[in-house]
């Protein structure tokens, strides 16, 4: 994959320890920048964190999206570590049980939404002043195709997803004024660790519905959300960009 010129810049990646914000990270390293992994998965954390090392400045965060507290002890420690926040990928965030709107259990509703929509109001509530304050910041949302089209049997996802998109949109404009731009992705599905949540069938599914016929490389979407991160992108903001291989239509 292409390198995007990063140098200098400090990076905060929720979710990072695995899946596309693992592949986001990476990339980001061999791009210059220095980068922070939020996890919640502590073992899990500090080994990448420890196996990216070699790729240049990282370190590794304990934390939980889902507890403003929590999220603002790591912009703290971020802060005093690295100095500054001037890219923030909110990427965190899990799939829940696949079930029938009418059966699906209400606290595992509440736990998506907690975590994939109220996570990603906190992380930008506790990293947009900082970025303010310095007049720059790239912040890049990942939310879904789900977001967009309403998969059956996941509506918890797809809420959820839906809400981090009119939240990015909200926030880009509140935001336009700054060399703060704001933006999210919405991918098809990746072959990662959040398919263990999944059944089968709608594993199978999603597949079927992408015009491509596969699904989505991590790699693949670590090189757009680079760009979105870049100084380049210097205009573009509010935005929702596809990743799903063709499968949406808008």
């Amino acid at each position: 994959m292409n390198k995007i010129d990063l140098k200098n810049k400090n990076a905060v990646v929720t979710g990072g320890a695995q899946g596309i914000g693992l592949a986001i990270s990476e990339l980001f390293l061999e791009s210059g920048a220095s980068v922070s992994l939020w996890d919640r998965d502590e073992a899990l954390v500090k080994k990448t964190a420890q196996k990216l090392s070699s790729k240049g400045n990282v370190e590794a965060v304990v934390m939980e999206v889902s507890d403003l507290t929590s999220v603002e002890n790591a912009v703290k420690s971020t802060q005093n570590s690295l100095g500054s926040i001037d890219i923030l990928v909110c990427n965190a965030g899990i799939a829940g049980p696949t079930e029938k709107l009418w059966k699906y259990p209400s606290d595992d509703w509440k736990s998506i939404i907690d975590i994939n929509l109220t996570g990603v109001f906190h992380c930008l509530r506790a990293v947009t002043p900082m970025m303010i304050k310095q007049n720059y910041g790239r912040i890049v949302n990942v939310a879904s195709v789900a977001g967009k089209d309403g998969n059956p049997n996941a509506s918890a996802y797809s809420a959820s997803k839906a809400g981090v998109m009119s939240l990015t949109k909200s926030l880009g404009k509140e935001l336009a004024d700054y060399d703060i731009a704001v933006n999210c992705i919405t991918p098809a599905a990746a072959r990662t660790q959040i398919f263990d949540q999944m059944k089968d069938e709608h594993i199978q599914y999603m597949l079927s519905k992408i015009p491509r016929g596969r699904f989505l490389k991590v790699e693949e979407a670590a090189s757009m959300v680079a760009w979105l991160c870049s100084k380049e992108n210097s205009f573009t903001t509010g935005g929702v960009f596809d990743l799903s291989g063709g499968r949406s239509t808008y």
